[in-house]
């Protein structure tokens, strides 16, 4: 609820219309409006075009407070900034505290689900490019129509602009690094 009221009150502040949020967001008008009024859980895309829209670092969007620090940080194990997402996933962001990143890098855990295996993969897709580096278990890959199953140790770097999804595979769940890096010309 906090992240929507404060999703309400920079779009005010900004003077920009649920409309307008809804076009910058690649959502509809209802959808843009539940995610403000706190009615539907945000993905990880939504909040990170809505922080673009108005000029803030992502961690801001999601805990009201700025961060501070331009050198360097540590987060200790377990003890990144946690982001909830679509059923069950869970992020830590591993540089909240750092001001003004080129990149927002997380630690991720992908449920295991029998019922995605045969499934269509859920796809997003946000300006930039992503790195994603599998730690533990299988990771099931979708970029546009080609399907790549990545294991312990394997990586991908792509596109993140291209719609793309992702489940655990292989009967458990899924941990890997995620970097997401900004689009240079988005600051433009």
């Amino acid at each position: 609820m906090e992240i929507a009221q404060r999703l309400r009150g920079l779009r005010e502040i900004l003077e920009l219309t649920p409309e307008q949020m809804a076009a910058y967001t690649d959502c509809t008008v209802q959808e843009y409006l539940a995610y403000e009024s706190g009615e539907s859980d945000f993905g990880f895309t939504f909040l990170y075009e809505c922080a673009k829209v108005f000029g803030i670092d992502l961690v801001e969007l999601l805990t009201g407070e700025k961060p501070k620090l331009s050198h360097y940080t540590v987060v200790r194990a377990g003890k990144g900034l946690p982001i909830r997402r679509r059923a069950g996933f869970t992020y830590e962001h591993l540089a909240y505290r750092i001001k003004d990143k080129l990149s927002e890098p997380f630690l991720v855990t992908a449920p295991y689900s029998p019922e995605e295996q045969n499934a269509p993969i859920a796809m997003s897709r946000h300006k930039g490019q992503e790195f994603d580096y599998i730690i533990r278990g299988s990771l099931k890959v979708q970029l546009k129509n080609k399907v790549e199953v990545l294991s312990e140790g394997d990586s991908i770097f792509y596109d993140s602009g291209d719609p793309h999804g992702m489940i655990a595979t292989g009967g458990s769940d899924c941990v890997f690094l995620a970097v997401v890096m900004k689009d240079p010309g988005a600051e433009e």
